[in-house]
């Protein structure tokens, strides 16, 4: 039978023995790492460009910079995409399929630029007005404090 001490001193070990065998499976050690097949994606992409741009035709081109109206044919493009991607082994957004994304947008939505809005500053006599009324509040409240701290006899 072993002495309590040596039992002691084989416990860390043990347990970091059983700790690497619980976590193995979680490393990916022995997982296998599919490489992207990016020509097969490449050639699966346009189907899922075709079929947006048959849905895109039955939505009004002057209503394609109107979100509300074609969001789901765009749901639908979007999952195609990731799914083709998926399927290529490859992760989704990648720069290959980012790529083939940018020129369905270029093709459908190169005129929905929006317009910016251009600030001006307001005039002068209201622009004085905001940035006097907190300074002369700010004063205001700094004098209170200090005159009612030099008469706290009467305060209390």
């Amino acid at each position: 039978m072993e002495a309590p001490c040596c039992r002691r001193r084989q416990l860390p070990v043990l347990l970091l023995w059983v700790n690497g065998l619980m976590t193995l499976g979680l490393t990916g050690a022995r997982q296998q790492t599919n490489l992207c097949n990016e020509s097969l994606m490449l050639e699966k992409l346009p189907a899922c460009g075709k079929s947006f741009e048959e849905m895109m035709k039955k939505v009004d081109s002057k209503k394609w910079c109107n979100l509300t109206e074609f969001i789901m044919y765009y749901d639908n493009f979007t999952q195609c995409t990731e799914h083709e991607a998926n399927n290529a082994s490859c992760f989704w957004p990648n720069p290959l399929a980012e790529g083939f994304i940018t020129g369905i947008h270029k093709q459908f939505f190169s005129n929905c630029t929006s317009e910016k809005v251009h600030w001006e500053d307001p005039p002068d006599e209201i622009l004085i007005t905001l940035i006097l009324i907190p300074v002369m509040l700010t004063c205001a409240m700094i004098t209170l404090v200090v005159w009612c701290s030099k008469r706290s006899d009467i305060l209390v």
